[in-house]
């Protein structure tokens, strides 16, 4: 016997650690290669080196305090702040370098140029620290997602700081030494291969920044053309809530007739096993409910259930061993599932293991008191939708009017013959669906005793009329003698929202960004007919985008102002902070090209690293303006 678990939510977490760690893992060995090649000295290296341990060690201590676990934010955190621990101790470094080649002894050196630097060192951690820090302050799903971003990254570059001016140069004083120039350059060294290229580097910038000065005019220009462009060029970037993962899994619903006959569901789920066995070779393994009731397995537990629905969980193979990714084959089965003429509904979610949503499902929510005139409005809305290229899966919330049979008890004719409501409505219980009495078991394998009316005795009208009942005095009366059965149409599932009926229209992009598909919708939506007493929402994805875009917003002039301050307070001056922010519009410009290069679609996580930029790209400007006015 082999015991497999079928789903697991764990494993896709923990390879997301193990990439995470690894991605920390080559950022620091990048860090320290970047470092060595710049200074091109093994003692200064080691000595900046020595700020990383250092900023993780407080950033685990700092998560041991508070509780938290290791988990995918917290090692983003750690790798965003990986190449920011080393900029405050390189620039220290590099200070006592220049004093130390000048002919300094290696103290005094440490001591003079750390006095020079230690000022601009500490503002530029407060302007990080002004951009990162507010993200604590953000509410909603944003909030909830980059708080500890907020506090785990400034507490690294707060002590990646306090090491930069304290720990950096006392070993400095210590490890510096005057580096002898050589009687004779090899062929194949430092300063022949990677000096060269940096004073190459050095002497481009040189004639650069004199052309630019120069022309400060021309310069001013083109730096505003690349921004307008830049500008432009964002309304042809896709917006869309979060970045999606392949997690290796699909959840498929299809809705057959209602009253279908089980072998029938049963008949028509085999077609779909088949096809996914041939066309499928990336499946796994799968799992299928198919015509069960409530008491039909664990999948009964969560998913709907009926003698006319089926329900698929599929478990594909690991990214690296397939070529087609979860999308595609989601699509492929939704080809295949539309072309059964037995399928009345059906919903096929990417990455919806279990059932679960996908984080990009975009749903249009109709409000209003009337169930007719909301469920027309839905239902012309998702036929619409459906013409929309890349708009998949589109499916209404509420449920269609089924067929049933109502009794209607005649309570004098029922006390006249000694009945009840309860002994009625149990009799027909009974006899129509069967109580549970026992299980059987048989080679592992377990069935559930029900005792009922064979199916040819209890599905037509007259079959119902016939049931026997018994009274008090164990006489049998039939049920057409105390009651009558009407037929009429069962009312829809009723959905609330603000204590609002409502129903929903969902749809899940595929290949085509949310943005594109919500403004195409809200096209159609704006060209529909729509009574003053309904109304008519964005919701789902698009919903949460635009609350995280008031969130970010707020954040970005808070970051601002906060930033403004904090250079105010060091140059002493109103100006010229404001000539070290014109850089910030630029920063952005890079954020729209890099996504137009990439082709990916701009979301909460990049945009939150926009706003990230401007700590980084204020620090930088700080640091050049200080070695301008020494």
């Amino acid at each position: 016997i082999e015991i497999t678990p079928f789903w697991d939510s764990s494993e896709f977490i923990e390879e997301s650690i193990n990439n995470l760690t690894d991605t920390l893992m080559y950022a620091a060995i990048a860090v320290v290669l970047v470092v060595f090649l710049s200074l091109g000295r093994w003692r200064a290296t080691f000595i900046i080196i020595l700020t990383i341990p250092i900023s993780l060690i407080v950033s685990f201590i700092y998560l041991y305090i508070t509780g938290s676990s290791i988990n995918i934010i917290a090692l983003s955190s750690l790798s965003i702040a990986i190449g920011m621990v080393v900029d405050d101790a390189i620039v220290v470094l590099e200070n006592i370098t220049k004093h130390v080649e000048r002919g300094s002894h290696p103290r005094e050196a440490a001591i003079y140029a750390t006095n020079e630097v230690w000022l601009a060192v500490i503002v530029t951690t407060l302007t990080v620290v002004a951009v990162f820090l507010p993200l604590t302050l953000v509410g909603g799903m944003t909030g909830e997602l980059f708080r500890p971003l907020g506090f785990i990254v400034t507490i690294t570059v707060v002590t990646s700081t306090l090491t930069a001016i304290t720990l950096t140069p006392m070993l400095a004083s210590k490890m510096m030494r005057l580096r002898k120039k050589p009687a004779k350059v090899r062929t194949i060294s430092y300063d022949n291969i990677i000096g060269r290229s940096l004073n190459w580097m050095d002497a481009f910038y040189a004639r650069s920044l004199r052309v630019a000065l120069n022309n400060r005019g021309l310069t001013l220009v083109l730096a505003l053309l690349i921004f307008i462009g830049s500008v432009v060029l964002a309304g042809k970037v896709g917006f869309e809530f979060m970045p999606e993962a392949d997690q290796s899994s699909i959840a498929a619903t299809i809705e057959l007739q209602t009253g279908l006959r089980v072998d029938e569901t049963s008949r028509v789920a085999r077609k779909i096993d088949a096809f996914i066995v041939e066309n499928m070779p990336e499946v796994q393994y799968y799992n299928t409910s198919a015509g069960a009731d409530d008491q039909g397995g664990i999948m009964s537990l969560w998913l709907e259930s009926g003698s006319h629905r089926i329900n698929y969980n599929i478990n594909l193979k690991p990214l690296e061993e397939r070529d087609r990714n979860v999308w595609d084959l989601s699509n492929n089965l939704q080809d295949y599932i539309a072309t059964l003429p037995e399928v009345v509904t059906f919903n096929v979610i990417p990455n919806g293991g279990m059932g679960g949503p996908t984080q990009n499902n975009l749903t249009v929510e109709i409000y209003g008191y009337d169930f007719e005139s909301t469920s027309m409005i839905a239902n012309a809305l998702a036929d619409s939708i459906r013409t929309i290229p890349g708009a998949t899966n589109v499916n209404v919330s509420r449920d269609p009017s089924k067929p049933q049979l109502q009794i209607v008890p005649d309570r004098e004719k029922m006390a006249q013959h000694g009945l009840n409501t309860y002994t009625l409505a149990n009799s027909v219980r009974n006899r129509v669906e069967g109580p549970y009495l026992s299980r059987y078991r048989e080679e592992g394998e377990e069935y559930d005793i029900v005792l009922r009316f064979a199916e040819e005795e209890r599905n037509s009208l007259s079959d119902i009329n016939n049931i026997a009942l018994m009274n008090v005095s164990n006489d049998m009366i039939r049920l057409k003698e105390v009651a009558a059965i009407e037929e009429n149409w069962s009312p829809p599932n009723i959905e609330h929202k603000g204590r609002e009926r409502i129903v929903t229209v969902a749809v899940t992009p595929y290949k085509v960004p949310l943005s594109v598909i919500a403004e195409q919708i809200q096209t159609r939506i704006n060209h529909m007919d729509i009574p003053p007493e309904v109304k008519v929402e964005m919701g789902g994805a698009v919903e949460d985008l635009q609350e995280s875009m008031i969130d970010l917003t707020l954040l970005l002039v808070l970051s601002l102002i906060l930033t403004y301050l904090v250079m105010a307070s060091q140059f002493e001056s109103l100006k010229m902070p404001f000539i070290i922010m014109f850089s910030i519009p630029f920063a952005f410009s890079g954020v729209i090209l890099a996504h137009l290069v990439t082709g990916i679609n701009m979301s909460v996580i990049s945009m939150v690293g926009g706003v990230m930029l401007i700590g980084i790209v204020v620090k930088n400007a700080i640091v050049l303006v200080d070695y301008i006015s020494l």
